[in-house]
């Protein structure tokens, strides 16, 4: 019985890595959104959330998880966008230090504003674990669009990864 069922929970891990590996998140197309989220950490992320600000699919932007040495002119003058664009529609979030602090400092962020729709946006690996603890963290009736970076994660980055996402679904259906 316990051979069985180890079995069969083997079969079920290994087919949802499959799932995982295989079809990973998409970018989204250029609609608009009243905010977009970005979660530091991985190339292509900041500057597609700028991009697509400064192409007016948002009215504000957080980026979250920015370490507080960094300055927005610094930030403005590495993705070379103007200094106004920070001033006026972006906030950097300092208070989270990984991807549940993400989800609780989006939260905050998003309540804070009102807002109804968001965009978020990560690496393609990465968007599943982070969607999942947004989606925890924000009430029912915000919309929450992905739009995911794409990139070449090596197998132990999709291993790790999905490792990651299991437990923490486990952990979130078990309340911890």
């Amino acid at each position: 019985m316990t051979a069985r069922l180890s079995a069969l929970i083997l079969l079920v891990w290994a087919l949802g890595f499959g799932w995982f590996a295989l079809l990973l998140p998409q970018p989204l197309d250029g609609r608009t959104t009243d905010a977009i989220v970005v979660l530091t950490g991985g190339p292509g992320r900041l500057d597609r959330g700028l991009k697509l600000m400064q192409d007016g699919a948002a009215r504000r932007m957080l980026i979250s998880g920015v370490d507080r040495a960094v300055k927005p002119h610094e930030l403005a003058v590495t993705y070379q966008v103007p200094d106004t664009l920070f001033a006026c529609c972006i906030t950097l979030g300092r208070e989270a230090i990984d991807t549940r602090s993400n989800g609780i400092e989006t939260a905050q962020w998003l309540e804070r504003r009102g807002y109804d729709t968001v965009r978020l946006i990560t690496s393609d690996w990465h968007m599943r674990r982070a969607a999942f603890e947004l989606r925890l963290a924000l009430p029912a009736d915000i919309v929450l669009v992905y739009d995911a970076v794409p990139s070449q994660p090596s197998f132990s980055t999709l291993f790790m990864e999905y490792n990651k996402y299991v437990l923490r679904r486990v952990a979130a259906l078990i309340g911890i």
